[in-house]
């Protein structure tokens, strides 16, 4: 019997009672993270559920399919569903490890939305045994864990739940465990990446990281919910800070008239410097919003993480009146943008700058705005109906008077000058200087 089913069997200080957990594990949400992780799980040994309350996700995912675009991922799912080691549910089943991968989205002002994460703590709270280990791996404002702790508390009087700090006797374990991977390369950076293992308790993370070191070769490192909360949050602030000092640069730069990549290339000779890349600005679900949430947990406190989340946004709207201007220098002529992922190679546009500025363009200029866009086979819905086109990179460039880089996909890379001959071309991504 591999592994994990004899470290199932040894779970909690209570016995499990007359329960049989349904699975072994159930993952809450199969987006970009969730489902690679109950895949992956699957793949190891573990009996998985995956849970969603899209009724197409799960069909498509029990049919063997994924609805993502992810590196080596429709072939795990479909080796799990054929071996019967996953299968995906609207429903949640009894389980010996929740773990917790729903969306955190962005509310009012900036303020972090964790509705999807109690949502998700509610649904698990019927089918809780003595014996389980709930795991919030959705990246979370500081204290959500707790958060989660207290929900469970609520509508499950009958369980002991872990409190920070207390050795209680409980009945089962509570952790945080923030994913720490890049898009196109999930699979096999949660493998690989060493990760960080919060627990309520110390007992907790060690409950935790039973089912982590099934298949985590890298290290795995225990510590507090709320450092590890804290951890998530302050890597992707760290990387948006930087991206802001290179955007705010090429901004700089344009105003005193010199070349940004020149100046980043030479800089980058001293030993102490690596200056980032700039770009039309700053994309995905976590370096665009993680910093909101450490900027929440001390408003007064977090000035350069703001201030960081202040310039990325603002590039963007520099980036759209740059092209705003090219449009009325060239009145009659056409536009082509290059990309509307937020980061090359991937279908995700989520908080993507480069659908940001092609929606905006489109809402004033849809019938001469061209998208090249090779990761999807439909305009999102915000530039249907606008008059904007859907082309191949042959037909934008055959038809456009100018040509903006957005973002720089492999399919891209290939053109030369010769191929922009005659163009207004405007590259936010330095990829033609490559």
């Amino acid at each position: 019997m591999n592994a994990p089913f004899h470290a199932t069997a040894a779970l909690g200080r209570k016995a499990l009672g007359q329960v049989v957990p349904e699975h072994q594990v159930a993952v809450i949400g199969l987006g970009y993270i969730g489902l690679p992780t109950a895949a992956l799980l699957a793949s190891y040994g573990w009996s998985v559920c995956g849970v969603d309350v899209s009724q197409n996700v799960v069909d498509t995912v029990n049919s063997g399919g994924v609805h993502i675009e992810e590196r080596d991922l429709e072939m795990l799912v479909r080796n799990a569903i054929t071996a019967q080691t996953l299968v995906a549910s609207t429903e949640v089943p009894t389980a010996s490890f929740y773990m917790i991968a729903v969306p955190t989205p962005l509310g009012e002002y900036n303020l972090p939305d964790i509705s999807y994460v109690e949502a998700a703590a509610r649904a698990i709270a019927p089918k809780i045994v003595p014996g389980a280990c709930i795991i919030v791996e959705s990246t979370s404002p500081v204290g959500t864990t707790e958060r989660v702790a207290e929900i469970i508390a609520t509508l499950r009087p009958d369980i002991v739940v872990p409190r920070d700090g207390s050795d209680d006797d409980a009945d089962i374990a509570l952790a945080y465990c923030p994913e720490r991977v890049l898009p196109g390369r999930i699979v096999n950076e949660l493998v690989h990446n060493d990760r960080v293992i919060g627990g309520v308790t110390a007992a907790c993370a060690e409950r935790a990281a039973v089912l982590y070191t099934s298949f985590v070769k890298g290290d795995c490192l225990y510590t507090s919910a709320r450092v590890a909360e804290t951890v998530k949050l302050v890597e992707n602030s760290f990387r948006d800070v930087n991206i802001a000092f290179a955007n705010e640069l090429s901004m700089i730069a344009e105003e005193i008239g010199v070349d940004v990549w020149e100046v980043i290339r030479l800089a980058n000779r001293h030993p102490r410097v690596n200056i980032l890349q700039p770009g039309p600005g700053v994309g995905g679900h976590c370096i665009a919003v993680d910093p909101w949430f450490l900027v929440a947990g001390a408003p007064e406190s977090a000035r350069l993480v703001r201030t960081a989340r202040e310039v990325n946004d603002h590039k963007a709207v520099h980036t759209e009146r740059r092209i705003r201007a090219l449009l009325e220098a060239a009145p009659e002529g056409k536009i082509a943008l290059l990309g509307l992922a937020f980061k090359p190679d991937i279908d995700d546009f989520r908080e993507s700058p480069a659908l940001e500025i092609a929606e905006a363009l489109s809402l004033t200029h849809g019938p001469r705005v061209l998208v090249v866009e090779p990761f999807t086979d439909q305009l999102p819905r915000y530039l249907a109906g606008t008059g904007a086109q859907l082309v191949t990179l042959d037909a934008g460039l055959r038809q456009a008077e100018i040509v903006v880089v957005l973002v720089d996909h492999t399919a891209f890379r290939h053109l030369t000058p010769v191929d922009l001959a005659g163009k207004i071309v405007f590259d936010t991504r330095g990829m033609l200087r490559r």
